[in-house]
């Protein structure tokens, strides 16, 4: 096949275009937000986890093949700083906080203090309070609250979205099915 240099040119030209329509490489800490990312990216692409099931979440050192994984990811998400402050450290000495959403911090998500109830409408104390923790700040296991967990779709769905324009249609699709089913 003989291409002329025209067509070449052009061919050539929309070479980074296509490259950077392809789905992102994406990571996150939690399989809690493992889930809630795959709901939103369907059959586009996998969604590697960091932490398995059963890993200490609070305090971690990162085996040489979690450190690639992260290195290696177009996009992370995360819970947040609250919860693992050693992945807001490592993201920001590997020069990745660019390519990471702490979730969060994600519009419409509302943490409540240790030991409070995650129901909205029982104002009464949790167990954790009356068994007396010492426990201080927010609690960042913000995801058992439904109305979080459907923040963070939304949060996750336009990350994704901006990052790979070309499939945005279907990330929203997806969440707002996920935040059906979460309903």
């Amino acid at each position: 096949m003989v291409f002329s240099l025209p067509l070449f040119a052009v061919l050539l030209g929309a070479m980074p275009a296509m490259a950077a329509a392809e789905v992102p490489r994406v990571l996150t800490d939690l399989p809690v937000v493992q889930s809630l990312v795959a709901q939103v990216m369907g059959d586009l692409g996998a969604v590697e986890v960091l932490l398995q099931q059963g890993s200490d979440v609070h305090s971690l050192q990162l085996r040489p093949s979690q450190m690639r994984a992260l290195a290696e990811a177009d996009l992370v998400f995360w819970v947040g700083q609250d919860l693992t402050p050693w992945l807001g450290t490592t993201l920001a000495s590997l020069g990745l906080s660019d390519r990471s959403v702490a979730l969060l911090s994600a519009p419409g998500v509302k943490t409540r203090a240790y030991g409070a109830p995650y129901r909205l409408s029982d104002p009464s104390p949790g167990p954790e309070a009356a068994a007396g923790d010492d426990l201080a700040g927010s609690d960042p296991h913000a995801w058992l609250d439904p109305a979080n967990a459907q923040a963070w779709l939304e949060a996750i769905a336009a990350e994704l979205s901006a990052r790979d324009r070309a499939n945005g249609a279907t990330y929203r699709a997806n969440a707002a099915t996920a935040k059906a089913a979460i309903d």
